[in-house]
């Protein structure tokens, strides 16, 4: 096979992994409508014992999912409001979108979660209401708990996504600085009836770290955030005003996140009804097929693929070295597939300030990091790729990439029109890299996000 036909089928492989992770069909699979029954999972809900069917949510995907219940439900949905990261907004007749900021959260935000807030506690015991839940959500729903302003808690969000943190950590900190996650947005839905569709962008799918949980109860603790911080070496470049409030609710001044043995969820008459209607091993099951289907030998790796970006590709390279020189652990044709969420660690000056990042994500990192690994070797090819087709940052004027392809001869090529890989890694500047030679994936937004995926296809 030559490039360009590893290539064609790479794409092939990424198109069936993200088309059975689209928030519609996902929708439909989980969730059936007859008459005035729905039936959500194992559950079935009368809808003529409501007087209001009210659909919220926030996240990525929520405007799919959105678009997708209008249609389901018809008439007898009341209406509602989801919160999207800019660009991601689909018309929608019944049900208001409002646009924000993401990952770093913005005065939208705040104003359209303070919005999603009010409609969740004007809910009463005869509303059914819906919530739509994918990734993304932790930055859309940054409501400020307390005194805490939005400058703040921007600050302390691009603090925790350049230090290292993996999302659980992150998720624990935006919590407990929140008035709607962990927990409180259910609190405020209470005595309505609650049903979360969610689409996982975490590894092990875990229902407090998705969005930061709010309809959840949740796990962790004033203690946990703090702990957090101090294990990153945070705590000296936060405003005081976040660490007072940590400290604060730490000495039980400030009420905590509801737990699992509160009323509201340790009550099974009463406890919300959570369902994940989509993961990132949904995504890994259709890849493997396709690339059965364009003959090649799968192997699916894991579906928990976590730490220093650059790092874990050396190891997703030396497997791909290791099928070219010994035909192991698979035999080629073969297809070596991934999942997870790797991450970027930006360093810091002594005054706590990150030095100016260069463009593109952790999918382009993940990339150049690989390529370096496997430069000279030939039969090979890496794509690694955002779900979201969003990796990182684009310089202004381009086109957001999903990730990038790298092969042997990425590092050759690049260095012929006079880029510097190393410079580029150290930068956190891969996108101008790939770009350069035209090795970017650009998919645009998908309107989905279940982490990352990595294909290696060796011949």
């Amino acid at each position: 096979m030559t490039q360009k036909q590893l290539r064609r089928a790479a794409r092939r492989i990424a198109e069936a992994a993200l088309g059975a992770v689209d928030p519609s069909q996902a929708l439909r699979r989980g969730v059936q409508r007859r008459g005035t029954q729905l039936t959500v999972g194992a559950r079935r809900h009368q809808l003529a014992d409501y007087d209001r069917v009210v659909v919220i949510g926030a996240g990525k995907a929520a405007a799919s999912m959105a678009k997708e219940m209008e249609l389901l439900l018809g008439p007898l949905l009341w209406g509602g409001l989801i919160i999207v990261n800019r660009g991601a907004a689909l018309p929608l007749d019944q049900i208001a979108v409002r646009e924000a900021g993401h990952p770093v959260p913005d005065h939208d935000g705040v104003k359209a979660a303070g919005e999603l807030l009010q409609l969740a506690r004007s809910c009463t015991a005869r509303d059914l209401v819906i919530c739509l839940l994918s990734g993304g959500a932790s930055s859309l729903l940054s409501l400020p708990a307390g005194r805490l302003t939005l400058d703040e808690v921007q600050r302390t969000t691009s603090l925790l996504l350049g230090c290292g943190a993996a999302i659980g950590e992150i998720n624990t900190v935006r919590k407990h600085l929140s008035a709607i996650t962990g927990g409180r947005l259910a609190q405020a839905v209470d005595p309505a009836t609650l049903i979360t569709l969610a689409i996982s962008d975490v590894i092990g799918d875990r229902a407090d770290v998705i969005g930061s949980g709010p309809t959840v109860p949740d796990s962790t603790s004033y203690s946990d955030a703090l702990a957090v911080l101090s294990r990153h070496g945070l705590e000296p470049q936060l405003p005081p005003a976040v660490i007072d409030h940590l400290r604060e609710g730490r000495r039980g001044l400030l009420p905590e996140t509801p737990k699992p043995a509160d009323l509201l969820f340790a009550d099974a008459r009463r406890r919300p009804q959570y369902e994940i209607i989509a993961n990132n091993r949904d995504a890994l099951n259709a890849a493997v097929t396709e690339a059965k289907h364009l003959r090649f030998h799968p192997w699916l790796l894991t579906d928990a693929l976590s730490g220093e970006a650059k790092e874990i590709a050396l190891v997703y390279a030396a497997i791909g070295r290791e099928i070219v020189a010994h035909g192991q652990p698979v035999r080629p044709p073969a297809c070596v597939i991934a999942g997870g969420e790797p991450t970027v660690t930006l360093t810091t000056d002594q005054a706590g300030h990150a030095p100016t990042a260069g463009y593109g994500g952790r999918n382009q990192e993940f990339a150049l990091s690989a390529a370096m690994a496997i430069d000279g070797i030939e039969r090979l090819l890496l794509l690694s790729l955002g779900s979201d087709g969003c990796d990182g940052v684009a310089p202004p004027g381009r086109h957001e990439a999903a990730g990038a392809f790298a092969d042997g001869t990425t590092v050759a090529r690049g260095r012929a029109l006079g880029l510097e890989p190393e410079r580029a890694l150290i930068r956190h500047d891969a996108y101008p890299f790939f770009d350069r030679l035209g090795d970017l994936l650009i998919t645009g937004p998908t309107r989905t996000n279940v982490m990352d995926l990595h294909l290696l296809l060796v011949t």
